[in-house]
């Protein structure tokens, strides 16, 4: 059998691949790609390339660093891995519900096998995607992926290639879709080999985390091209049904093209290729329609985005919160403003931001477009001490939170272990093998809370081994107390969710919001339904839109779901807070 090798070095003047125990040159081919094959290589062999003699790499599009970030890539072979999803043709995103986990703590085993142990769970919870965080190759064997440098390989300790496969194809026997978020905006500070290979970035932009990915620069096709294919691997040889991207508004492009709108395109026609129903999901700041307007209208076309400001307006209702960047939110009015207009922030001046901000959604975009929630790994690790809401908020109020997430126009995302209040907190963690790294992340780390007034010193060590440890889930509590409530409360609410079609109905139009701050108290109108939740310390009647032909009380230890001749007297029920 023989292995072919390729690797793009454009400015380089000899390559080498180092595999079986030999050296071998490669031969320069068009547009700074070399090529060669090597008739003794296996599948299973480790390789790495050598440019103009120096150290051997890994592969820049290594499908497996089994050695780690450092070491040798080695060959896989998609085909060898026997799918049982052959009947799979994907889901689309809307008017379904989103689960976001971390594979390393969302099972004691932190693998892909552990994953495929708590399925039956999500199944019976009633969610419809797994959204995995990212999964490619980073330094050390925890963290949180978003520092990866191996962007094709796929992270060892959780199982390798082999292992991810075996979770999505179990995924989908179950009739779960799986979304991958991926990394195209930065890759981590530590074994990060791409510039010695060609131009990767460009100094002619700069992101947070330095000299920006070259997406317009002398040599970006080839860039570009990189993460276009980085995706389609994804969606193709792991069968994976959707990718979200995170913080795309670091994307600098001056193209004609945005790679945003090249990538919409390449998926298409991958989906078109495979028969199944592929997507893209954005993490964006900016509230700016153009992420997720269609290429026709001259958007993006991305199918959907986060929508930060409904979350940020609904923890800081129901927390109380208005330090850092929950300072431009607070009001019920701002919950009624996102979930009837999808942005709070439309034009208008943020204080955080210091300058007007966001733009008004067009009427042809549907609330499915953005993706709605109370948690999710950013807002929940990017506290000092990585308080989930169930640490921050009663269960009466958490039992709010979730009705207004579950009921919203917005397509639902869920973070592991809010299903029932999970006690954990969930850290920031790191396992950087460089010294210098690690240091500068136990240095940097407290800064990034200044704005918010909390304490440095309260922020843990990323690098603790105990700081992984304790963000791990504790499954045992499944069924205790009030974690049994509020897993109840979930369940009940997603089946409502699948039982009434006015809850899967994307139109602003279809929803209406009142409230009053002083009394604290907001109730939704969904189509013929009516979300009533108190957040006030005592009983007090809600008004009810008429007709309302059902009602949920959001602030009640249960649920009620009655018929117009049911239990609704009159114009107003009488709901009891449990804050």
């Amino acid at each position: 059998m023989t292995v072919s090798f390729r690797v793009w070095a454009p400015t380089a003047s000899t390559v080498e691949v180092e595999t079986v125990g030999q050296r071998h040159p490669l031969v320069r081919q068009e547009t700074g790609w070399w090529s060669t094959a090597v008739p003794a290589a296996r599948p299973d062999n480790d390789y790495a390339f050598v440019v103009d003699g120096g150290a051997p790499r890994p592969d820049p599009r290594s499908a497996w660093q089994p050695h780690g970030v450092n070491g040798p890539s080695r060959v896989v072979d998609h085909n060898a891995f026997t799918w049982s999803d052959e009947g799979w043709r994907g889901r689309p995103l809307a008017g379904s519900v989103v689960y976001e986990l971390h594979v390393g703590t969302f099972s004691p085993d932190g693998t892909f096998d552990g994953v495929v142990d708590r399925l039956d769970h999500l199944v019976n919870l009633g969610v419809d995607f797994i959204e995995l965080m990212p999964v490619n190759a980073f330094p050390g064997r925890h963290g949180w992926g978003y520092d990866g440098v191996a962007l094709f390989a796929v992270h060892d300790p959780y199982g390798g290639p082999a292992g991810l496969k075996r979770l999505v194809d179990a995924c989908h026997t179950r009739g779960l879709g799986v979304i991958l978020d991926v990394v195209y905006n930065h890759l981590g500070p530590h074994a990060n080999y791409l510039p010695e290979f060609g131009p990767y970035f460009t100094e002619r932009h700069t992101t947070p985390w330095g000299p920006a990915v070259n997406l317009d620069a002398e040599g970006s096709d080839e860039v570009r091209a990189f993460f276009l294919d980085n995706a389609a691997q994804w969606l193709r040889d792991y069968h994976v049904d959707g990718l979200r991207l995170d913080a795309v508004h670091e994307f600098v492009d001056d193209s004609a093209t945005h790679f945003l709108a090249e990538l919409h395109d390449s998926v298409n026609r991958l989906s078109a290729h495979l028969g199944r129903t592929l997507f893209l999901i954005a993490e964006s700041d900016l509230n700016d329609p153009t992420t997720i307007l269609s290429r026709d209208a001259g958007g993006h076309g991305m199918t959907a985005q986060w929508s930060d400001d409904f979350h940020h307006a609904l923890h800081a209702a129901l927390t109380g919160e208005t330090s850092g960047y929950y300072v431009d939110f607070g009001s019920l009015a701002d919950v009624a403003t996102a979930l009837e207009h999808g942005f709070v922030f439309r034009g208008q001046r943020s204080t955080f931001h210091g300058r007007r901000h966001g733009a008004p959604l067009p009427p042809q975009v549907g609330g499915d477009r953005l993706l709605g929630y109370l948690q999710n790994h950013d807002q929940v690790g990017n506290r000092a001490q990585g308080e989930r809401s169930s640490a921050l908020m009663t269960t009466g109020l958490l039992q709010i939170g979730a009705a207004l997430v579950l009921t919203a126009p917005f397509t639902p995302l869920l973070f592991m272990g809010e299903e029932w209040a999970a006690s954990s907190p969930w850290l920031y963690f790191t396992d950087h093998e460089d010294p210098d790294v690690a240091e500068a992340v136990r240095e940097g780390r407290p800064s990034e809370f200044a704005s918010f007034g909390w304490d440095p010193d309260d922020v843990p060590d990323p690098q603790d081994l105990r700081t992984f440890e304790r963000s791990q889930l504790d499954w045992a509590e499944l069924e205790k107390n009030s974690h049994a409530t509020v897993l109840a409360w979930h369940r009940a609410l997603l089946e409502l969710r699948r039982e009434q079609p006015d809850l899967t109905n994307d139109a602003f139009g279809s929803v209406s919001v009142a409230c009053d701050e002083d009394a604290r108290w907001i109730v939704v109108r969904r189509g013929r339904l009516a979300i009533a939740c108190n957040l006030a310390q005592e009983r007090q009647a809600l008004p009810l839109p008429a007709p309302a032909t059902g009602v949920l009380l959001a602030s009640a230890p249960g649920f009620v779901f009655s018929g117009a001749d049911g239990e609704i007297d009159g114009e107003s029920v009488a709901v009891f807070s449990l804050v």
